[in-house]
């Protein structure tokens, strides 16, 4: 089962749930998919070890066959490749690695070469197993690395994806095939609106989801009125815990040090794991 944790923002606890559910659940595989600022290792407690360079495949030109005719910028969707009166012009960070230009070319003048963008890293914290990526400073496209990441990771056994804040292509690509998802959200006026596009976007990937309050003040307000129109699950709500944040700020899970909610995390896990086989 492939188990999606995501927030519509960020800063709502997404990785402090990911973190604890992966922990509770015995033989879960945690994958940090928030590529651009992974952070899930510092709370499992490992540096990890490189697995592979994720890399591109990016256009370049053989200056002798190409005759400059401008059938490769025309076909690049992304503006990847200029032609100049005496040049072509490759912007690498803008290069998808689709092919297109390669397949135009009349002179087979355009071939590929490996560009690396970022690694993929697996590591052991003791409790759990994880693998996260990481995107290289300066590059722009997070998407190829999270897609590499549960390439390599498989699909075998119950995994509990960590997702990057936001609903963009990095969200998509990490709740693209998952089984089901946990939307973390927080009682604030951002948090509610965020929470919405967030549910749209899983009503577009047709996943299913469950909501988890963190630092939840029990007010009854606006959050709570918006679940209830749209009839969504409240799976947990996490209250607004001093006790709580002084652990996450000393990157210690809070439900290694509270059984409480060690067991209403395991009980939520096996809970998940059941609707996953129905």
């Amino acid at each position: 089962m492939r188990l999606v944790v995501a927030s519509g923002k960020g800063g709502t606890g997404k990785t402090t749930v990911a973190v604890n559910l992966a922990l509770s659940g015995p033989g879960a595989l945690l994958l940090d998919c928030d590529v651009e600022e992974p952070d899930g290792h510092l709370f499992v407690g490992t540096e990890g070890e490189l697995v592979e360079d994720v890399t591109l495949p990016v256009a370049r030109v053989d200056k002798s066959r190409c005759t400059l005719c401008g059938d490769c910028a025309r076909a690049c969707q992304y503006n990847a490749i200029a032609v100049l009166p005496e040049h072509v012009m490759v912007f690498d960070q803008l290069c998808h690695g689709c092919g297109a230009c390669s397949i135009v070319c009349p002179e087979d003048a355009i071939f590929e070469e490996a560009r690396r963008i970022g690694e993929l890293r697996r590591g052991n914290g003791g409790s759990v197993d994880m693998m996260w990526g990481v995107l290289d400073v300066g590059e722009a496209m997070a998407t190829p690395v999270i897609r590499r990441l549960k390439e390599v990771a498989g699909d075998d056994g119950f995994q509990v994806l960590d997702a990057p804040p936001g609903t963009a292509c990095p969200v998509v690509e990490t709740i693209r095939g998952a089984d089901y998802c946990v939307l973390v959200t927080e009682p604030t006026p951002f948090g509610r609106y965020d929470l919405s596009l967030a549910v749209e976007l899983l009503e577009e990937l047709r996943v299913p989801c469950g909501i988890i309050v963190n630092r939840d003040r029990d007010d009854g307000g606006a959050l709570d009125s918006y679940l209830r129109e749209q009839g969504l699950e409240v799976l947990m709500r996490i209250p607004d815990s001093l006790d709580i944040a002084r652990l996450y700020a000393q990157g210690i899970p809070f439900t290694e040090v509270m059984p409480r909610w060690r067991q209403r995390f395991r009980q939520l896990f096996e809970n998940l794991s059941k609707g996953s086989s129905s």
